[in-house]
C-alpha cells in the first residue's frame, strides 16, 4: 500500500500569506519613501549622542537639537564658501593645460591596456558621450546625489522630528519584543548606536586630518593643485586600503608630470600623514568604538553606492555597522549558551 501525502493548506494560512504578500507589495510601492525615513534615521543616530550630552548640560532637548544640526550643516556651508573659489580656481588652471598632461600620461596608461587614453581625441570623445549620458537623465543624477532638493529638505526635516521625540526608536523597540528581551534590546540598541555614532565621527575627524595637513604639506612645499589633491586625499580616506592607494596615484600622476622628485616627494609626504592617521590617531579615537572591519565597510560602499548614491554609500556604512554590531552581540551570547549547555 502506497503512503501518499496530501498537502492540507488552510483558508487561514492562505489568507496570512495573501496579507503578507501584500504588506511586501506595498512596502516595495514606497521603497523610495522608505530610503529617505532610514537616510533620516541614520542622521539621527549619528547626531543623537551629541544631542544627548548636550541635553545631559542642562540644556533643552530643542535647543540641543538646533544647536547640533545647525552647527553641522553650518560648518559644511561654511566650508564650500571658503573653499569654492579656491577649487574653482584650481580645477580651470588643470584644465588649460590638461592636454599637456595627458600627452605625458597616457603613454604609461596606454600601456596598461587603458583603451581611452589611446588619444586625446578619444579620451575627449568618451568624455563628451558620457556627458551627454548623464544630462540626458538629469533627474537620476539628482537622484543619486541627494535625491533632489525636496528629498534633502524632507530627509533632513524627518531627521530633526526623530531627534526631537527622546527615546523614539527605544520606545519603538519595546512595542516591537516581548517584554523578556527588553533590557538585552535596549542595552545592545544603546551601545550600537554609541559605538557606530563613535566610528563614523571618528572617521569623519581622520578624513580632516589627512585632508587639513595633505593641504598645508602640499601648500608650503609649493606643489601644483595642492588643494584639488588635499581635498581628494580627505575624501578617498573614508574608503579602507583602496582610498589612499589611488590617492597616492593621483597624486603621483598629477605631479610627476612636472617634476619627479617633486611627485616622490609629496608621495613619501602624504604616507606618513597617512601613517599617522592609521596608526596614532585612529587608534586613539576608536579606542572605545567598534572597529569595523574593512571588508564590511566596502561592501557597504559598494552597495549603498549602486543604490542611492553617493549619500547612500556613505550613509549606509552606520547601518551596515549597527547590524553588524547586533549580530556579533547575538553570535557571542549563543556561543556562550552553548558553552554553559556543555
Amino acid at each position: 500500500m502506497n503512503d501518499e501525502k496530501v498537502l492540507d493548506i488552510s483558508w487561514g494560512t492562505i489568507f496570512k500569506i495573501t496579507i503578507a504578500f501584500f504588506c511586501f507589495y506595498f512596502l516595495y510601492l514606497i521603497r523610495d519613501i522608505l530610503i529617505l525615513a532610514i537616510f533620516a534615521l541614520i542622521f539621527s543616530i549619528l547626531f543623537n549622542p551629541a544631542i544627548d550630552f548636550l541635553q545631559r548640560k542642562k540644556i533643552p532637548r530643542a535647543l540641543a537639537v538646533i544647536f547640533v544640526y545647525l552647527g553641522v550643516f553650518g560648518i559644511i556651508s561654511l566650508f564650500v564658501y571658503l573653499t569654492a573659489s579656491l577649487f574653482l580656481r584650481e580645477v580651470q588652471q588643470f584644465l588649460q593645460i590638461f592636454p599637456q598632461y595627458f600627452e605625458k600620461i597616457s603613454p604609461y596608461l596606454k600601456g596598461l591596456g587603458v583603451e581611452i587614453f589611446e588619444s586625446f581625441e578619444t579620451f575627449v570623445k568618451t568624455f563628451h558621450d558620457w556627458l551627454i549620458r548623464i544630462s540626458s537623465n538629469i533627474f537620476s543624477v539628482l537622484t543619486s546625489i541627494f535625491g533632489g532638493i525636496f528629498s534633502a529638505f524632507l530627509v533632513i526635516t524627518i531627521s530633526v522630528f526623530l531627534s526631537l521625540e527622546e527615546n523614539f526608536i527605544e520606545k519603538s523597540l519595546i512595542l516591537i519584543f516581548p517584554k523578556r528581551y527588553k533590557n538585552f534590546v535596549l542595552d545592545l540598541w544603546k551601545r550600537s548606536q554609541i559605538k557606530v555614532s563613535g566610528w563614523f565621527a571618528a572617521k569623519i575627524i581622520g578624513c580632516l586630518f589627512v585632508g587639513v595637513f595633505s593641504y598645508l604639506a602640499f601648500f608650503l612645499f609649493n606643489i601644483k593643485y595642492s588643494f584639488l589633491l588635499a581635498l581628494s586625499a580627505g575624501i578617498l580616506d573614508f574608503i579602507p586600503i583602496i582610498g589612499p592607494i589611488v590617492t597616492g596615484i593621483l597624486i603621483f600622476l598629477l605631479i610627476s608630470s612636472e617634476s619627479i622628485p617633486q611627485a616622490i616627494f609629496a608621495l613619501i609626504t602624504f604616507i606618513l600623514i597617512q601613517q599617522i592617521e592609521g596608526s596614532i590617531l585612529t587608534p586613539i579615537l576608536t579606542k572605545k568604538f567598534i572597529g569595523l572591519p574593512p571588508v564590511l565597510v566596502l561592501i557597504s560602499l559598494a552597495i549603498g553606492g549602486k543604490l542611492w548614491g553617493v549619500l547612500g554609500a556613505v550613509l549606509i556604512i552606520p547601518l551596515a555597522g549597527i547590524i553588524y554590531e547586533i549580530l556579533k552581540e547575538f553570535l557571542e551570547k549563543r556561543k556562550a549558551e552553548d558553552a554553559e549547555v556543555i
